[in-house]
């Protein structure tokens, strides 16, 4: 789990760090601050949101086939089920955060020069 946290945050944080310029943009024709930053945020957690759903099938469906090999976990255990994606998801909402918040504080000119 903590590998998964650990690559998430990796590919979220970078992902929206190649955005820099684009924010610049929308900062130099006008939009808020926070708004810049909740539109990289809910981008980068739209593609974990996915990921969890289609995760979450994929448990599901291997657990009851798998069902015979598992032993001191239920097949609907929602513990097991729901720690993983609110855990991911979190660290996918900081991973989108913090270099949204950093880009949005740079000028817009400064964003603009950077590629």
């Amino acid at each position: 789990m903590t590998m998964a946290c650990v690559g998430l945050y990796g590919m979220v944080s970078y992902a929206v760090s190649r955005r820099t310029r684009e924010m610049g943009i929308r900062l130099a024709l006008g939009a808020e601050r926070g708004r810049v930053v909740a539109l990289m945020v809910r981008g980068g957690l739209a593609l974990v949101a996915v990921g969890a759903a289609l995760g979450l099938a994929v448990a599901l469906s291997t657990g009851f086939l798998m069902e015979g090999f598992l032993i001191g976990v239920a097949t609907l255990d929602p513990v097991a089920l729901l720690a993983a994606p609110v855990l991911l998801g979190a660290v996918a909402g900081l991973a989108a955060y913090v270099p949204a918040r950093r880009a949005a504080r740079v000028d817009p000119v400064e964003a603009l020069r950077s590629e």
